[in-house]
């Protein structure tokens, strides 16, 4: 019973794939996100862009390694996400 709740908390908010930027802060990762849309008036694909800060408390991650990040509750002013796995 209670490693099915375990479960449920852990898939819980956004999940999503990027590449790390920057990994000069303690403990936190910027993260750009790529999307591909679809423009809803004129019909082009274009790619959307975003950097998300995430918190890790172990591991050594360097700049182009491909991570997976999971919202969180919020950890600092900027840290919103933390990383699942790499």
């Amino acid at each position: 019973m209670e490693n099915d709740k375990l479960e449920k908390k852990i898939t819980s908010g956004k999940i999503l794939k990027g590449e790390v930027v920057s990994n000069k802060m303690e403990k936190t990762l910027v993260i750009l996100v790529k999307r591909f849309v679809k423009h809803p008036k004129y019909d082009k694909y274009r790619t959307l862009t975003k950097r998300y800060k995430a918190h890790y408390d172990e591991g050594e991650y360097n700049v182009g390694d491909n991570v997976v990040i999971q919202e969180c509750n919020p950890i600092s002013k900027d840290k919103r996400f933390k990383i699942v796995k790499s």
